[in-house]
């Protein structure tokens, strides 16, 4: 039946005929015949193409090597860091003074894993620092889609001096507009007609407020970083996907809705990851419209003082500056645990997102 099928298509015979044969493998060499073969080659080369071909040969065999030791040596100052916190922070405090001991302590302890959780009041900290970081984050990232996708794929009046804002934005040190800022939130004063009816202003200080209208308004932490990302991932899709849209009685909002967020999903997780990390980090902004609300990078930023309080009651146990280091490592273990296990399941899409999303099409 097989030969009849081709028979009665010549299609297939004739890409049979035109498939080219694979070459069957070369058997593998050993080193000995590599030799063999190398010097039988020398022979029949001048002294010059032999030197040369010597200096070649050598520069392919060492350069592997001198390449590994290279990459080994960048890898450990980048993973330094993250190594001696892990080693440290199940360190006994005694085993800091020990200078035998280096990396690897003697005998592993979790007691400072649990002093910092107790001293940072973690679990309701980690919920009050989710609640202002993920919700932030979506609302973030939903109105900077929205922004991007206008200064990306319409063209209106003034949009070359807005978008030069939004550069702006991205260039802009936070501590500019600090003071206006605290003023703004201070004596909030909504339409400007709330301070005539009642006489008071609203003080939004230590409110989630301060956190939220910012990024309601596409002016969150880094918003302009992230304007930009979207912009450059919107311009990169096809207009003909538009195009299909509009002639199915598609509104622009719907347009973006129904084809642009699934065609740029990998931009989303990368905006909403790079939110969330600097949210989570972010203590500038806290400590300056936060005076009672605590978060993951507020606690370590003020955790040696919160040791001394708690766990050293109020500075009667003497401990020295290198034993103290143990409850500090531990304290940042646990703040970048979070972090590191959302980037480990999601860094394919993270790293996908970020060759898509503003590297081209500028």
């Amino acid at each position: 039946m097989a030969e009849i099928a081709k028979k009665s298509n010549p299609i297939s015979g004739l890409t049979d005929r035109i498939r080219p044969e694979k070459k069957p493998k070369e058997p593998k060499r050993s080193r000995k015949e590599e030799r063999e073969r190398f010097k039988k080659r020398l022979a029949t080369l001048t002294p010059a193409e032999q030197k040369y071909l010597k200096r070649k040969r050598f520069i392919e065999s060492v350069w592997p090597v001198v390449r590994a030791l290279l990459v080994f040596g960048l890898c450990f100052v980048i993973i330094y860091p993250l190594l001696y916190m892990v080693t440290a922070a199940f360190r006994p405090r005694a085993e800091m003074n020990d200078p035998t001991i280096i990396w690897l302590s003697r005998t592993t302890t979790t007691q400072n894993i649990k002093d910092v959780i107790r001293t940072m009041d973690f679990w309701h900290t980690l919920g009050n620092t989710l609640f202002l970081n993920i919700g932030c984050s979506i609302i973030q990232v939903i109105t900077c889609a929205l922004t991007g996708y206008g200064f990306g794929r319409f063209k209106f009046k003034g949009k070359n001096i807005l978008f030069g804002v939004v550069i702006f934005m991205i260039l802009m040190p936070p501590q500019i507009i600090l003071i206006p800022q605290y003023t703004f939130f201070r004596y909030f004063n909504p339409f400007g007609i709330y301070h005539k009816i009642t006489g008071n202003f609203i003080n939004l200080i230590d409110s989630p407020l301060t956190m939220y209208m910012p990024a309601l308004t596409a002016n969150g932490i880094k918003a302009g970083l992230f304007i930009f990302l979207f912009r450059q991932s919107f311009r990169g899709l096809p207009k003909e996907l538009e195009d299909a849209a509009y002639l199915d009685g598609c509104s622009p909002l719907r347009t973006f809705v129904s084809v642009m967020i699934p065609n740029a999903g990998s931009t989303f997780l990368t905006v909403f990851l790079l939110s969330v990390v600097w949210y989570w980090n972010d203590y500038y902004v806290s400590t300056s419209f936060f005076t009672n609300n605590s978060t993951i990078a507020l606690q370590l930023k003020n955790l040696d003082a919160a040791l001394v309080r708690v766990i050293f009651n109020n500075g009667n146990i003497k401990v020295n500056a290198r034993e103290l280091i143990v409850w500090m490592e531990a304290g940042c273990l646990l703040a970048v645990t979070p972090i590191l296990i959302m980037y480990v399941f999601l860094q394919k899409y993270f790293t996908e997102g970020i060759a898509r999303s503003g590297l081209t099409g500028m």
